[in-house]
């Protein structure tokens, strides 16, 4: 499968110190790639270098063959940005908000359909502030993605939500890539980037230590000698918690 996006010694530096240390990958058309580490191992800042929000010290990125440091205005028409934490006007209703983000791509879209793909149909004549965290996440999603981007970053888009509303924000995003999408996330949710990524690329210290599929990635730890200590079981606690509350979203 050819790849969307090639990213070749990308280096970000400051005050002498690197953030980003000359890394080096490509992500494929329609996969889901996800960006792991610790914090200050520079997922974000790689991130916002490939979103054109950053300015590249050193190195190239290639995405769908415009190169982001000569051609950012270019690549910014073709790219969604979910953000960790959105923030839209209070006193504005979901379906002006939607009008808002399509008119700034020049682009005219149907509102209610877009909210209905997220769940928040019902509520397109509600103001934001009324939101909850989860449906927050969720408009920012259809805002991210009115003009029809072929790459969607999210940046750890399930922090702070109930167990319900995370599983529902993965179910989107896996709907994101099937309709062609290509999504590159971050997260701290190791269970859910193991669920959700075809091939993840792990951090630390500005450099990129490990990249395949998860299930690659624990077979070659096991393949060292890695036992855990307990038994492992077929269900854990998350489960017990959507079982007994159901997984409806309680918006």
């Amino acid at each position: 499968m050819a790849a969307i996006l090639k990213v070749t010694d990308l280096k970000k530096v400051y005050d002498d110190k690197p953030a980003v240390d000359g890394i080096s990958f490509e992500v494929e058309k329609g996969e889901i790639f996800g960006i792991l580490g610790p914090n200050g191992a520079g997922k974000t800042t790689t991130l916002e270098m490939i979103e054109t929000m950053r300015e590249i010290d050193g190195g190239t990125i290639i995405i769908n063959g415009l190169n982001v440091a000569e051609q950012p205005n270019e690549v910014k028409q073709i790219i969604g940005v979910q953000p960790q934490s959105p923030a839209f006007q209070d006193k504005q209703k979901l379906s002006e908000i939607i009008e808002m983000f399509a008119a700034a791509y020049g682009e005219k879209v149907n509102t209610q359909e877009f909210l209905d793909d997220v769940q928040l149909g019902e509520k397109a004549n509600s103001f934001a502030e009324q939101l909850s965290g989860g449906q927050r996440q969720r408009l920012s999603i259809a805002a991210a993605l009115v003009h029809s981007p072929k790459v969607f970053f999210l940046d750890e888009p399930t922090t702070g939500l109930d167990p319900q509303a995370r599983r529902n924000l993965w179910d989107l995003i896996r709907e994101v890539r099937d309709k062609g999408v290509t999504v590159i996330m971050t997260t701290h949710y190791l269970d859910e980037a193991e669920l959700l990524c075809d091939r993840v690329a792990i951090m630390d210290t500005g450099k990129i230590i490990a990249l395949d599929t998860p299930k690659n990635l624990i077979q070659q730890l096991l393949e060292r000698g890695f036992t855990k200590h307990e038994k492992v079981q077929q269900a854990n606690l998350d489960d017990v918690f959507i079982d007994l509350t159901g997984k409806g979203l309680r918006d």
